[in-house]
């Protein structure tokens, strides 16, 4: 049998006791399925099931580990982001008025998990139409944090982070625009990779009910989404990457060329890294800065380099503002006519002297062709200037957000604050962090390390160079290895 909790085993170790027969995939998958009927009443964090097609599914893996058959995840229980297509199961973002739409296919991503071996659970719940920092939509509810369910999750992967904190599965399948699979594994205190751009595909991962369609990213123009893997240790990252990574057979293009290299670091001794823990645009929590400099001082104890600012540095603030005028505007073209209405009203009550943060991304949810275009011409330009940067250092080590985990807030979106050490401050400074690896596509992955004095998950982004994903989950290892990794909750 396995040994420890089994609740939290690894997707690697879970694989590997089916393959030896030490315990059935049937008897995992019902333990999961058990597992979230016991919690998931608080948590809310599976919202589209799929127990029956799992439990079958389960005893065909069996039947196939009898035959000798091996595969990297035969057997082993998954959930994905409600956001992506699984055949005969429902898909709605979260928005009511597509409450009855169904897929009829498999995401492009969610078919080479399963093809892997994967057996689906269901899907996790996600932010109306994926554009909140939090999961709450009127189809189904709200999702809780395993640490605390009056706080968020996070959003919009908030179910997907909320489902691994629990124990019901060991992998997740999320996205990421804006944050969307960092400021959830930050929060949950897990590990998740935003990838580099147009690595993994993200067919079948369009709004409802668009068909499934092949899609390519663009730097200039803020088309960033990216689908990603979340799970409890770098090791499945690594895992899930090399199952996800390759093109999508029916696109064209540059996809064809990526080719990820194999970690450049074996050793913490052997990076040059750049600690950025301080934002122009947003103070950050005292309690994460000061486990960002005791990660450095750990790190630089450790051999590792730690430099704390760069001359070859591009500008963070317009970087933050170029980043949040096209996230909105990308937002914008995905959001129903009724809410674009209620934000050309919210837009005209705008002072016209006002240009703060909040200020410039809701305008920019109505930008002429003439300002877009302008603004991506600036973002072309910058996003070359943080890949240039990776010629002076390995990878850069930042905060996912300025707070931990809050106390969920249903007001609109217009009305909400962050409180930050008794500072109150734009809800929307939650994506400032987000926008160096969202800008110019790099990867980024999230690992835990620590908690505030109300016991909540504090995470480090981890920032590499174009194409350098595997450098970034291998960097992420050598801190678990070295000073810990996933902790989990206490539930009830």
């Amino acid at each position: 049998m396995l040994t420890g909790d089994d609740a939290y085993q690894t997707a690697t170790a879970l694989a590997a006791a089916v393959a030896n027969r030490q315990i059935s995939s049937r008897e995992v998958v019902d333990r999961a399925i058990a597992r979230i009927e016991a919690l998931d009443g608080v948590i809310n964090a599976v919202v589209v099931r799929d127990f029956d097609r799992a439990r079958q599914a389960a005893l065909a893996a069996d039947r196939r580990v009898a035959k000798g058959d091996r595969l990297p995840l035969l057997g082993v229980p998954i959930t994905v982001k409600e956001q992506f297509d699984v055949a005969d199961l429902g898909k709605c973002w979260g928005n009511p008025a597509q409450r009855d739409t169904r897929s009829t296919t498999d995401a492009v991503a969610v078919s080479r998990l399963k093809a892997n071996g994967a057996i689906l659970l269901g899907k996790t719940n996600v932010s109306f139409m994926l554009a909140d920092y939090q999961c709450n939509n009127a189809v189904y509810g709200c999702t809780g944090n395993p640490w605390d369910s009056a706080r968020t999750a996070g959003g919009s992967s908030g179910g997907s982070a909320a489902a691994l904190a629990a124990g019901y599965v060991s992998l997740e399948l999320g996205s990421d625009l804006g944050g969307s699979l960092r400021l959830p594994a930050h929060f949950c205190g897990v590990y998740a990779l935003k990838p580099s751009l147009d690595i993994i595909p993200l067919r079948g991962g369009q709004p409802p009910p668009l068909p499934p369609r092949p899609r390519l990213g663009d730097l200039a123009t803020g088309n960033w989404p990216v689908a990603g893997p979340m799970a409890r240790c770098a090791a499945d990252l690594a895992l899930a990457l090399g199952l996800l990574a390759a093109p999508d057979e029916l696109a064209e293009g540059k996809a064809y060329r990526l080719k990820l290299p194999a970690a450049g670091q074996t050793d913490l001794r052997d990076f040059r890294l750049l600690l950025l823990d301080r934002h122009p645009l947003c103070p950050t929590a005292g309690v994460i800065g000061a486990a960002m400099e005791s990660l450095a001082d750990r790190l630089e104890r450790a051999g590792a380099r730690v430099l704390r600012d760069s001359d070859a540095l591009p500008d963070l603030a317009e970087t933050t503002r170029i980043f949040a005028q096209l996230l909105s505007a990308r937002i914008a073209a995905d959001l129903p006519d009724a809410a674009l209405l209620q934000i050309g009203d919210a837009i005209a009550a705008l002072a016209p002297d006002d240009t703060s943060l909040a200020a410039l991304r809701l305008r920019a949810m109505q930008l002429t062709q003439r300002s877009f275009s302008q603004i991506s011409n600036r973002c072309a330009v910058l996003a070359q200037r943080w890949r240039l940067l990776f010629d002076r250092v390995d990878l850069i080590l930042c905060p996912a957000a300025p707070v931990t985990a809050f106390a969920h807030d249903t007001r609109p979106f217009a009305q909400r604050r962050i409180d930050v050490d008794g500072q109150s401050v734009d809800y929307g400074a939650l994506s400032v962090w987000a926008a160096i690896a969202s800008l110019a596509g790099l990867p980024a992955t999230m690992a835990p390390i620590g908690r505030d004095a109300d016991g909540l998950p504090i995470g480090v982004q981890i920032i590499g160079g174009f194409l350098e994903d595997r450098t970034t989950i291998a960097f992420a290892g050598l801190l678990e290895r070295a000073f810990g990794g996933f902790v989990p909750p206490r539930l009830g």
